[in-house]
């Protein structure tokens, strides 16, 4: 659905897209690429990793409740958007948690060797993590589209109906015929 919106409420909707992207990309890409260089020597340095990304996740999870009553309709849609999927992110992350937290307690109570450990971790844990990142990049990257173009999905105006907001009908492609 589109929407008639300013080119400032545009701007503003773009943020927690930005955000969100930001953490996926600049933090659990690049900085792991970078952080798991030095990890060898000093492997506490990947603890920023998560510090930065519940930082950043809680921070857009504040900002969309504050969002309801202190933004325009359009924009504070758009943080519900990034706040549902920032939700869904933050629960992969504390899966993660758990395996990290229950590998470690096995290895150390349970005499499980590091090895069985490690693969339980990475494949119960890092790589559904890994998915998800990829996964929400692309829908974050399309919802930073949507918003650049005053579009929101429909789950949203659902939810959050604004009997003040105008549509814009969607332009339909022509369509040629053969004579």
């Amino acid at each position: 659905m589109r929407f008639d919106v300013s080119n400032d409420e545009i701007k503003r909707a773009n943020v927690p897209h930005e955000i969100f992207l930001t953490n996926l990309i600049g933090n659990h890409i690049l900085i792991t690429v970078g952080a798991g260089g030095l990890a060898g020597s000093f492997p506490w340095v990947m603890a920023i990793i998560p510090a930065i990304s519940f930082g950043l996740l809680g921070y857009i999870l504040w900002r969309a409740n504050r969002s309801k009553a202190s933004d325009p309709w359009y924009v504070m849609c758009h943080w519900q958007v990034c706040a549902r999927r920032s939700r869904i992110f933050l629960f992969m992350l504390l899966l993660l948690l758990v395996f990290l937290v229950l590998g470690w307690a096995a290895h150390t109570y349970g005499g499980m060797m590091k090895e069985a450990v490690i693969a339980l971790v990475v494949g119960t844990g890092i790589l559904p993590v890994m998915v998800t990142v990829l996964v929400l990049v692309i829908v974050e990257s399309d919802a930073l589209y949507h918003a650049n173009q005053a579009k929101l999905p429909v789950w949203v105006v659902e939810r959050f109906p604004n009997p003040e907001a105008r549509m814009i009908p969607e332009e339909r492609p022509a369509q040629h015929h053969e004579t």
